[in-house]
């Protein structure tokens, strides 16, 4: 039941957040001005909080019921940890920050940090899944980063496809043929799990000795989750039709 929660959040966290990393990433060329940058923002405000959730209780997991490998990844990987972390916040604080002065330049600085933080998350990721799949370290790392790098990217914009309209919809559907959203989102999402699986088969995955006291209280709190998720999709599974709040 432990392996069964550990995987339902982790790969909740990549299949979910993935979408609003890639979309981040290839802002530039979705959005080629500021009022279509901030329309391709409004294309994952709804989400992007609520996706990170999965990684805070990804992390929760780690720590309370697999603590040999919470030590394993976060200690062993100390440098690769802290640079998702500042990927993180910075890709956040563009978020919040980009519509909050008036002015192109304050506007142009944190959409570039939203572009750096979700490249950053990406290429994180990327060189931790692949470190772990593969056991490549130093500059040969970057090589299976780039690829999950491009897999993130891949995923984005299958998710933009679904959320935007006109000319940025068919900038987005360049891989989804102008009217296959759902499937390529499908693909990519498939993907994102299957190297999840992988890495996670490659993990040592023991549990400790805590599952008996929080693997109940977790399973009572993931219908939440997962219902929360579903109503916020269902709220907002319109196309946008211009920007949001960011």
């Amino acid at each position: 039941m432990e392996l069964f929660i550990l995987a339902f959040f982790a790969l909740g966290y990549l299949v979910l957040a993935g979408a609003d990393i890639g979309v981040g990433m290839l802002l530039p060329y979705l959005g080629r001005t500021s009022e279509e940058r901030r329309e391709t923002i409004a294309a994952i405000a709804p989400f992007f909080l609520g996706n990170e959730v999965w990684l805070v209780a990804t992390a929760g997991v780690l720590v309370g019921l697999f603590p040999h490998l919470e030590t394993e990844l976060l200690v062993g990987h100390y440098s690769l940890v802290v640079i998702l972390l500042l990927s993180w916040v910075v890709r956040d604080m563009g978020l919040w920050l980009r519509g909050r002065v008036a002015g192109a330049g304050w506007r142009r600085l944190w959409d570039g940090a939203i572009v750096a933080g979700s490249w950053g998350l990406a290429l994180s990721w990327g060189m931790l899944l692949g470190d772990v799949l593969l056991g490549m370290g130093g500059p040969l790392a970057l090589l299976p980063a780039l690829v999950l790098a491009a897999l993130f990217a891949t995923h984005g914009l299958a998710f933009a496809a679904l959320r935007l309209r006109g000319t940025l919809r068919e900038r987005a559907a360049v891989l989804s043929g102008g009217a296959g959203e759902v499937r390529t989102l499908a693909l990519t999402a498939t993907a994102m799990a299957v190297v999840g699986v992988l890495a996670g088969l490659r993990l040592p995955l023991e549990p400790g000795t805590s599952g008996a006291l929080l693997v109940p209280v977790i399973l009572v709190m993931m219908p939440l989750l997962v219902a929360s998720q579903a109503w916020v999709w269902w709220t907002f599974r319109h196309r946008v039709s211009g920007p949001s709040y960011l």
